[in-house]
């Protein structure tokens, strides 16, 4: 009865299992409490196939050759909106230039290296409603908007005809051609009458990184704050005194986009992540483990012993934390400030691990820049386990992005493995800190 009582107590209280535990237990089978550090994990790096890129609060831009993962270039198709309906441009509208203004929000890598965009109109009309995933296209047309060499400046304030603007990056969409400035000079009124036909005329744009051959970084740009947006500059040809006339069209956070994210194959990864990514050498997470959001690469765990714990007792799990560390101390690639533990089955179905539940500060996640370290804490999952009260067979793996949440990241990092051979590095090993109490 006691042992009953035990294991539901565990499933439902928030309190330190360890303690809850001992409260319950007779003085006399506390002799029965034990832990341990060494249960057999198998670890080891994989691809993920994609992750959901849509409905983001920002857009990512840039290309980064990272020394650990390779090659990674992100590019993305989005939006724009009419800053008021039902405008007209006079009677003969006459282009000076077509600019797309991204307000900078963040960046990831290096930012002192020059970098190259290419700009294309989109063909094919892509909706708000539909889910998208970073290794997702949509139609576009063939000419070329614009092709422009940049170094990103994410601290200084640019001059906009006079008037000092937060810092942003400008690309000119009219040096390649005037078509894009003069279809929506020219649009037909009742193209101009609302946002709902005139993204069915001009359905976005594709903002395409180049890849770059060393460095580099990946810029992030607001769309929450309202200002990013494409601007058309103009002068009523009718009107010598209309000379400097301009309308708006805004990127907006409601508005269809996503990102497209390209890793090159990690054909020039490191040896150590392709020996394990690429020739799926599993017995290679025994040294180093990588994680990279954007759908790059994640961790699959396996604790293939558990089941045999109590080697037919009862078993009640009083404790069990999971603890990773960072291996590198680099600052230009920047530890994820968080990671997801997710289950997913074979058919792609996603998961979640039941302690989760019990929030952050219990179940854990964020990382620790202090010891460079994350834990998570699986009691409720590792009991399930030991029970075999799952009814359904999921993995477990460790992610830096929710494959099915629109946040994404491109920071990554290197872990200990689960058996590190280096000197001295035996205790910051990937590893299982358990108590548990026999029962019986």
């Amino acid at each position: 009865m006691i042992g009953i009582l035990l294991i539901l107590a565990l499933f439902s209280c928030k309190k330190d299992p360890y303690e809850l535990g001992i409260d319950l237990l007779p003085p006399s089978d506390t002799l029965n409490v034990r832990t341990t550090d060494t249960c057999t994990i198998e670890a080891f790096s994989v691809r993920q196939d994609s992750t959901r890129t849509d409905k983001t609060t920002s857009l990512m831009l840039g290309s980064v050759m990272d020394p650990l993962f390779g090659l990674t270039s992100n590019s993305f198709y989005t939006q724009v909106f009419l800053e008021s309906e039902g405008v007209s441009f006079g009677t003969h509208p006459v282009l000076d230039s077509l600019v797309l203004m991204l307000f900078y929000s963040g960046y990831y890598g290096d930012t002192l290296t020059q970098q190259n965009v290419k700009v294309y109109e989109v063909s094919d009309y892509f909706s708000y409603d539909s889910v998208r995933y970073s290794t997702q296209h949509v139609g576009i047309y063939p000419a070329l908007l614009s092709d422009m060499d940049f170094t990103p400046r994410i601290n200084d304030s640019v001059s906009v005809y006079g008037t000092k603007v937060a810092p942003h990056l400008r690309i000119n969409l009219n040096k390649q051609t005037n078509y894009l400035g003069n279809k929506i000079l020219t649009a037909p009124t009742d193209v101009l009458a609302s946002n709902n036909a005139f993204i069915h005329f001009v359905k976005g744009l594709y903002v395409q990184a180049t890849p770059v051959n060393s460095k580099g970084a990946i810029m992030n740009f607001s769309l929450s704050s309202g200002l990013s947006k494409m601007v058309v500059y103009f002068h009523n040809g009718d009107v010598p005194a209309d000379d400097s006339l301009s309308f708006n069209l805004p990127l907006s956070i409601y508005g269809s986009h996503f990102i497209h994210i390209e890793h090159n194959g990690y054909l020039d990864a490191t040896q150590d992540l392709k020996r394990q990514i690429l020739n799926h050498d599993s017995a290679q997470g025994a040294n180093q483990l990588f994680l990279q959001g954007m759908g790059g690469v994640k961790v699959k765990l396996k604790f293939p012993y558990m089941s045999n714990l109590g080697k037919g007792k009862v078993i009640a799990i009083n404790d069990a934390i999971l603890e990773l560390k960072n291996m590198e101390t680099d600052t230009i690639y920047p530890a994820p400030l968080t990671l997801s533990l997710i289950r997913q089955d074979s058919v792609g179905r996603i998961g979640y691990i039941i302690d989760e539940s019990e929030g952050v500060s219990y179940f854990g996640g964020t990382y620790n820049t202090t010891t460079r370290s994350y834990f998570f804490r699986l009691t409720q999952h590792m009991q399930k386990v030991v029970m075999n009260a799952y009814s359904e067979h999921f993995d477990v793996y460790l992610v830096v992005n929710d494959p099915v949440l629109s946040t994404i990241t491109p920071n990554r990092i290197m872990l200990y493995g689960t058996k590190t051979n280096l000197p001295g590095d035996f205790a910051n090993r990937l590893k299982l800190k358990m108590t548990y109490t026999v029962l019986n």
